[in-house]
């Protein structure tokens, strides 16, 4: 399933008072706008994100918006700017028409809404792949009262009303739908329920705030210190491992650590198949608990066939830079029986030195055999063992 994230950013924010679009205001050190697009770019469910922002950001966007090469090489995923449009629906249909075609599912979010957790995107998605549409809500705590003039017209009961946020999610006909009306509403929900399509509830967040008066900052800045907090580098560091096997067959490269290592055989993959930087790239990863290679480049995806491998290293690297983690060392053990690696090793290091950028004497690669055990060991297959440290920026 592939899905596109829409990040409404197209209005100015008139009533928070701020000189600038409240989107760029920062909240404990961060723009509000750069919030809630990292934690769409980062999702491991998110394959694109596109931005709706005011005519004059598209002109001159910020630098972590930017969608030139290096962008694209940090985020690891396509990232689109668009202007928005007079309503929101017209932001969110500009996004739209720039999303992917093959999108499956769309998910827009307001980007005044920046502490929505990844469980919380994931729920949404999942829902409306299920259902066809879906937003996150939160129930309302308190009596509600329907006011009529200075009094009480009636006392409705709470456990059926329910306070609408963002993410909202829907299958890619249901939003196109919903778009199709010219009815003036506050969200995309709206749209879809008069299109006639049912949209599922998902339980919201508290924290989940939209930041739309000047009192909402203070109460945003107390929730992005705690997020920050819970999210903060372990300063001591943290450690990955990470393990990789092709079969090995004639009439493919042997590839290792960048390396063209001459050989009758090479590694059989969807990539390159260079088994140190799929070794070392799952070790980084899992080092932050981002999972592996497979969950971000999967070889279901036409985009990283015959890839270069250290490309995808250099992009999870930058993956983790974002997270605030840098590469401290790594250590890879290649198990071959043939050919040698030891004349290639230093060729070797220094590629993945620059790719991890660290210093050349923090790379280490050791060649092994299996002493004639198992596939490995009969010449038919190639692995390789990795670990790797990763600590604070």
């Amino acid at each position: 399933m592939r899905v596109t994230a829409i990040i409404a950013a197209g209005g100015r924010g008139h009533r928070l008072g701020a000189a600038e679009p409240k989107q760029l205001l920062a909240v404990a050190g961060r723009a509000i706008l750069e919030r809630s697009v990292s934690t769409f770019l980062l999702h491991p469910s998110v394959d694109e994100v596109v931005v709706a922002l005011p005519q004059e950001l598209v002109e001159n966007p910020p630098a972590y918006l930017r969608a030139d090469e290096a962008a694209g090489a940090r985020h690891a995923k396509p990232l689109r700017v668009v202007a928005g449009g007079a309503r929101r629906q017209d932001s969110v249909a500009n996004a739209f028409r720039a999303a992917a075609s093959t999108s499956d599912v769309i998910v827009i979010h307001d980007a005044a809404r920046p502490f929505a957790s990844a469980d919380l995107i994931a729920r949404t998605i999942a829902a409306a792949a299920e259902s066809g549409a879906a937003l996150a809500a939160v129930q309302a705590r308190d009596t509600v009262k329907q006011g009529r003039g200075q009094f009480v017209g009636a006392t409705l009961p709470r456990d059926t009303i329910f306070l609408a946020q963002t993410p909202q999610a829907f299958r890619r006909s249901v939003l196109a739908d919903a778009l199709a009306l010219a009815d003036d509403v506050t969200d995309e929900a709206a749209l879809a329920e008069r299109a006639g399509h049912p949209v599922q509830i998902v339980e919201g967040e508290a924290s989940n705030i939209k930041i739309t008066t000047a009192e909402d900052l203070p109460i945003a800045e107390a929730i992005a210190k705690f997020s920050d907090r819970k999210t903060l580098p372990a300063r001591t560091g943290r450690a990955g491992t990470g393990y990789d096997l092709h079969r090995l067959v004639a009439g493919r490269p042997l590839v290792l650590g960048g390396v063209t290592i001459p050989s009758d055989v090479g590694a059989l993959g969807h990539s390159d198949a260079d088994v140190v930087c799929h070794a070392v790239t799952d070790a980084i990863l899992g080092a932050v608990g981002q999972g592996d290679i497979g969950r971000h480049f999967p070889d279901s995806d036409p985009r990283w066939k015959d890839a270069s491998s250290v490309d995808l290293l250099a992009r999870a690297v930058e993956m983790i830079a974002e997270l605030g983690f840098e590469v401290g060392n790594v250590d890879v053990t290649v198990v071959l029986e043939k050919p040698k690696i030891r004349d290639h090793v230093e060729s070797m290091r220094t590629i993945l030195a620059r790719v991890l950028k660290i210093d050349l004497a923090r790379v280490s690669i050791k060649g092994k055999t299996n002493e004639g055990v198992d596939a490995v060991g009969r010449g038919e297959a190639i692995a390789a063992h990795a670990i790797a440290l990763i600590r604070a920026r």
